[in-house]
Parts: structure tokens; C-alpha cells; sequence
């Protein structure tokens, strides 16, 4: 889902007004600028295919915006677009403007992040429209476990998500994605077996950590929990649909056993 805001008449003012307050040689060398902003929910699922995410998107007035100079040395921050547009007259040259929505570094539910930027020529004495593709900055990631999991280890499970900076998540029944900040992520947890037909009680098994080292901005990844029994049970991780780990339970997990 894409959602277009057009800012090109908010506070615009004429070459006119501009000329009025500065010499008529330095308002010569400056041109007008208006932006477009799109915000895109897609993320990227696999290489192959996308979805939109529901969250909450922002205004055009949550977004700040900062200008760098390419062809030579600029910088200006604005706490909104309507702000630039209270002067939006630039001197000729080459720009990149950068806009931002959010702080990544506010990990959660429904904690969506969107930036863009986009590089634009500045053109003396002509109107410039640029358009900003803002789109989500964060990784979300979901962590999954199927029937035959839930079947297997009767006695319940717990599953924490822990993030590069430290925050940890309980995702033993996660309904909705989180938003976390690209990079490292892992998954770990316990989970109880079936008692035995002697009625020993199951035991708490340590189930094998899943550690992703370069979760990327606006990409969803699943992280799934599932037990095949194909004579023996198997615990499997999968990532995005990807068998990643497979493992004997009986075998290499009851070491673990509490």
C-alpha cells in the first residue's frame, strides 16, 4: 500500500517574494522546490514476492527533513516539510534530501519507522518537484509454532526474541510482527515434553537458539517451530518457508533435558 502526499502548494511562495528580500544577482542563482511523499507498507518476503504490512503509517507532519548538498557543501534539518516550504528556494546544484518518521531504535509492536531520500537537481529560476519514497526502516520479524510443535511438547513452551540492542520479547504466542532495528536477532527458548505411558512427568527441554546476523529494513522474516515424526521426532527451524535447522529430538535434545 502506498500513500501519496503532495506538499508542492503548502506555503509556497513566488520567485517574486524571494527576489523581494535578497540582492536580484543571488536570487538569479536559485531555483524552487517542492516534494511528493510516498509511504510505501510493503517489505519483502522472499526474493520473490511482498506483502503490505498493516501499522500505523504517519502524517507528512511526523516526517522531518534534512537537505545535504552533493555537488557542494550544504546541510540544512527541518522538524517538517512545511517548514521548508515556508522558503523553499534553493541556490543552483545538486541535492540529496533525506526524510524521517519515527526512531528505529523504538523496538516493538506496531513501532513502524519509515525513511527515504532521493537526490535532485536544483535548476536557477525553475520549479523543481522531487519525489520521496518513504518506506519502512526497520527488520520484522514473527516467530511461528505449528500444530504438530504445540501436539509434541503438550507441556507448554516459551520463546524469547532478543534483539542487537538487548531488548528481549516473550514470542511464545505472538500475534503480530515485531519491528526491530536491522541486524542480529536471535531466538531461544524451552519447551516440555509429553509424559511417558509410565506417568513420569515430560521433560523441559532447551530448544537449539536461532541466531540471524543480518536482519534487513524492510523485510518480514518468520521464524517457525515444527516437529516432524517420521519414526522419530524432529524439531525443525524454518525461516521464511527455508528448512535452516533440523535436529533429532531424542537424540540431541534430551542432553539438554532438565
Amino acid at each position: 500500500m502506498k500513500k501519496l502526499i503532495t506538499l508542492a502548494s503548502l506555503l509556497a511562495l513566488t520567485l517574486a517574494s524571494c527576489a523581494s528580500d535578497e540582492p536580484k544577482s543571488v536570487a538569479d542563482e536559485k531555483g524552487s522546490v517542492s516534494f511528493d511523499l510516498n509511504i510505501a507498507t510493503e517489505v519483502a518476503v522472499t526474493r520473490a514476492e511482498g506483502h503490505n504490512v498493516a501499522c500505523t503509517t504517519p502524517t507528512a507532519e511526523q516526517f522531518t527533513l534534512k537537505i545535504d548538498g552533493v555537488s557542494h557543501t550544504y546541510t540544512k534539518e527541518y522538524n517538517s516539510i512545511a517548514e521548508f516550504m515556508e522558503d523553499n528556494y534553493l541556490h543552483f546544484g545538486t541535492y540529496k534530501v533525506s526524510v524521517v518518521a519515527g526512531d528505529v531504535a523504538q523496538e516493538g509492536y506496531d513501532k513502524a519507522t519509515f525513511a527515504g531520500e532521493e537526490e535532485f537537481v536544483v535548476e536557477a529560476r525553475k520549479q523543481t518537484d522531487v519525489e520521496v519514497t518513504a518506506t519502512i526502516a526497520n527488520a520484522l520479524v514473527m516467530v511461528e509454532t505449528t500444530e504438530n510443535f504445540k501436539n509434541y511438547f503438550v507441556g507448554g513452551h516459551t520463546l524469547e526474541l532478543t534483539t542487537a540492542s538487548g531488548n528481549k520479547f516473550d514470542v511464545s504466542a505472538q500475534r503480530e510482527p515485531l519491528f526491530i532495528t536491522p541486524g542480529e536477532f536471535t531466538v531461544a527458548g524451552t519447551a516440555v515434553k509429553q509424559a511417558n505411558q509410565s506417568g513420569v512427568e515430560g521433560a523441559t527441554i532447551t530448544l537449539p537458539e536461532y541466531k540471524m546476523e543480518s536482519a534487513a529494513a524492510q523485510t518480514y522474516y518468520t521464524v517457525k517451530f515444527d516437529v516432524k515424526d517420521g519414526g522419530r521426532a524432529t524439531l525443525e527451524i524454518v525461516l521464511n518457508e527455508e528448512l535452516v535447522e533440523s535436529i533429532d529430538i531424542e537424540q540431541e535434545l534430551n542432553d539438554n533435558a532438565q
